[in-house]
């Protein structure tokens, strides 16, 4: 079944009651329309028309083309699966009308929401976001957190839209109108078309007759879009004029340009393209220089490039930090001897220690009227081992107490080194005292090595002192301090230690990994996932990172294939399948994000497939795998609305209420709930059944199916979504 009546209801709700910018306005919808119906979400074929707001890829383009063309700089705030913002995105920005309005601006786009995997393909050509063109989801994400510190008052409200002008420096600027929580279109609208009306006009530059060459010093966007094309199409020696006249404009950081030559196959231009990242003074630049960092380079190149970091780290804390990262990574740590903390134990060592400490407990009086300092070192040990089998809480504590007491005599009496210091901490961290025992577990690993490493005490020293380090470090960077690079290889050898350590968990591998990940060390962390999850295939910590790292280095197709694999290797695992299934949502909802119906349809499908083999392996946790069927289930029939598939949708809905009733307020990764996709349909079903229609009979029946099925859930499934409750009862601005 196919609708007609979105244009009637668009042109309806844009003549309501009139709007003052930046305040709530809580009449309600306004008569005889619901929220979806005031709102209504946009269809497949919306999707399918491009945005025609242009955007600027970051703050410093936008400030550099309004300075020039003496303009106001308009933020656009919006966020996936707010009702609003859903319209604004699927509708508006795609209308030409509404474009006109936007058009006298420089527009910039904060949202925290990816909508692709990836930023850039293999070649270095841009990916850009599937939902709002021109920019990239790298780019619309990374200038949220600038935005919203500077303009957005602590509120994070979309959609929103906040016009600046700028002052002469193009340091700082003046609020010419905030709108949000407006119930209709035409007051935003109004607004944003007042606002301009009231400015002097803008100075015209004219682009089209201006050499390629000059425009590579541009920081437009249709300047950046003109070269990169020219660029790619040109023949050797234009992309070689384009390359030079890019080494000439560092201060435009044409990085997309960089990072085409960089990519590319001509070896020169790309020697060109990291001498360019070499000598940039933009931030812009640091993620691409990270990109170079990890090929095959000669020492020349990657001191300068790393020189580079160091030089763009006073204004840049990443770069500051990638710069300490290449050279800690290369670094031997000079704290903790790996060899000693990994070697295999010599069982009959370990059975004559045990001995030992049976024997030390035997002679405890004895021992405590001597002033040997081995011996009570050797007794306090007995009895820290003694208390991890006690089955009584109040007795192990006696005997960390007797201990602690027992271990502070020992270094009285002049014990000292590893063990002395290991004992100490061990105790102080049970007692509470996390930040001492965290000192001197560095002071055990500087002094040396247990003697048998693959004990749980030696575990927690190594614990203890790896996160030590992570302190100082995260201390360093929020503070904007430099650090020794020795505090990262020293963090890299002792979780190295301790992911082979017989007692670890998935945690420490997990911890390890974000490390790594968060301070750009891309391929060490890739390889320790992997060797974590060889070791613990069934954690979901460690799925959940390796999802993340598959989607990012090879996009939805690639997290199927790679999980088809994993089920293949193991056919009769139930949680096999499950991450599987799991995994397969994941690659839907990108899909869906991108506007590939049938990839994501198909993707929902072997999501369903999957699970269904995941219950059938472990009937006794069917649970888990009826809630995520029943959310592939709403995901189809979300797939179906926007295809203006009624019918569809509605089976769809009522098929994922029925599977697992207790999911339906369940928001998916488009921040989407089958509660909301039903609501959506509703309202447009209801629409169309008070009209004049010939389908209107049919459209009724649908929109009855679909309220009974409503009806059937608790209440409180269908309240609104978290983010919207104690707010004005909208946000269309």
């Amino acid at each position: 079944m196919r609708a007609t009546f979105l244009l009637t209801t668009l042109n309806l709700f844009c003549t309501l009651a009139p709007f003052a910018a930046g305040q709530g306005n809580q009449q309600g919808p306004p008569p005889g329309l619901s929220r979806e119906q005031t709102w209504p979400a946009p269809s497949a074929a919306d999707w399918k028309k491009p945005c025609l707001l242009t955007f600027q890829r970051n703050w410093e383009d936008a400030v550099a083309v309004a300075q020039e063309q003496g303009k106001a700089i308009l933020i656009c705030v919006n966020m996936d699966g707010e009702i609003a913002s859903e319209h604004y995105a699927g509708i508006r920005y795609r209308d030409p009308e509404a474009a006109k309005l936007y058009a006298p601006y420089v527009c910039v786009l904060a949202t925290t929401y990816r909508h692709t995997p990836r930023d850039f393909d293999e070649a270095g050509e841009r990916i850009l976001c599937p939902r709002f063109g021109s920019v990239t989801c790298g780019e619309h994400i990374a200038i949220e957190p600038f935005l919203f510190e500077k303009f957005m008052e602590g509120q994070r409200v979309a959609p929103r839209h906040i016009a600046i002008e700028l002052d002469g420096d193009g340091k700082g600027g003046t609020e010419l109108h905030d709108v949000f929580y407006a119930w209709d279109v035409k007051s935003v609208l109004d607004q944003i078309a007042t606002t301009i009306a009231k400015r002097p006009p803008s100075k015209p530059v004219v682009r089209g007759d201006r050499p390629l060459v000059a425009r590579v010093a541009s920081r437009d966007q249709a300047d950046r879009l003109a070269v990169e094309s020219a660029f790619k199409q040109g023949d050797a020696a234009a992309r070689k004029s384009l390359m030079e006249a890019a080494l000439a404009s560092p201060q435009s950081a044409p990085v997309d340009l960089l990072r085409l030559a960089l990519l590319g196959f001509d070896r020169e231009l790309a020697a060109k393209a990291r001498a360019g990242l070499a000598q940039s003074v933009s931030p812009a630049a640091v993620p691409l220089i990270e990109e170079a960092l990890r090929g095959p380079l000669d020492g020349a190149e990657k001191a300068a490039l790393v020189a580079a970091l160091e030089r763009l780290g006073g204004d840049s804390p990443r770069a500051r930090t990638l710069a300490v990262v290449h050279q800690g990574l290369t670094l031997r740590s000079s704290a903790l001897d790996v060899a000693a903390w990994t070697k295999t134990p010599d069982e009959a060592a370990r059975t004559a220690r045990a001995a030992l400490r049976q024997a030390r407990l035997t002679d405890q009086d004895a021992i405590l009227r001597g002033g040997d300092a081995t011996a009570h070192l050797e007794l306090a040990e007995a009895l820290l081992d003694q208390s991890s089998r006690c089955d009584r809480d109040d007795d192990a504590r006696l005997l960390i107490a007797d201990a602690t007491t027992i271990g502070a005599k020992a270094l009285s009496l002049g014990a000292h080194g590893y063990r002395a210091s290991a004992l100490q901490a061990i105790t102080a961290r049970l007692a509470g005292d996390e930040a001492r025992a965290r000192t001197l577990a560095e002071q055990a690993i500087t002094a040396g090595a247990p003697d048998d490493p693959t004990e749980a005490g030696a575990l927690d020293v190594l614990e203890l002192f790896a996160r030590q380090r992570e302190l100082a470090l995260g201390q360093a960077l929020r503070e904007r301090k430099p650090w020794p690079p020795q505090w990262l290889t020293d963090l890299n050898a002792a979780y190295g230690a301790m992911v082979r350590h017989p007692l670890a968990s998935d945690r420490h591998v997990a911890t390890h990994y974000d490390v790594l990940d968060w301070l750009g060390a891309g391929q060490p962390a890739t390889r320790f996932l992997g060797e974590g999850l060889a070791r613990f295939p069934d954690s979901d910590a460690l799925h959940e990172r390796l999802r993340a790292r598959l989607v990012k280095e090879r996009g939805a197709s690639g997290l199927l294939e790679a999980y088809s694999l994993r089920v293949a290797a193991a056919p009769d695992s139930a949680a096999a399948h499950s991450y599987a299934g799991y995994g397969a949502l994941v690659a839907a909802e990108f899909e869906r994000r991108a506007g590939r119906a049938p990839a994501a349809v198909a993707a929902y499908q072997r999501a369903i497939e999957w699970y269904e083999r995941a219950i059938a392996l472990a009937p006794d946790d069917r649970g888990a795998g009826d809630h995520f069927v029943a959310l592939a289930l709403a995901g189809e029939a979300r797939v179906a609305f926007e295809a203006q598939d009624f019918a569809g949708a509605v089976a769809g809905l009522e098929a994922s209420f029925q599977r697992s009733p207790d999911s339906a307020a369940t928001q998916d990764g488009l921040n989407v709930s089958p509660v909301d996709s039903a609501k959506m349909v509703l309202g447009q079903l209801q629409l169309v059944a008070k009209g004049d229609h010939a389908d209107a009979t049919a459209t009724g029946e649908l929109a009855k199916r679909l309220d009974t099925a409503l009806a059937a859930l608790d209440p409180k499934l269908l309240e609104l979504p978290a983010y919207e409750r104690g707010v004005p009862r909208a946000s269309g601005g």
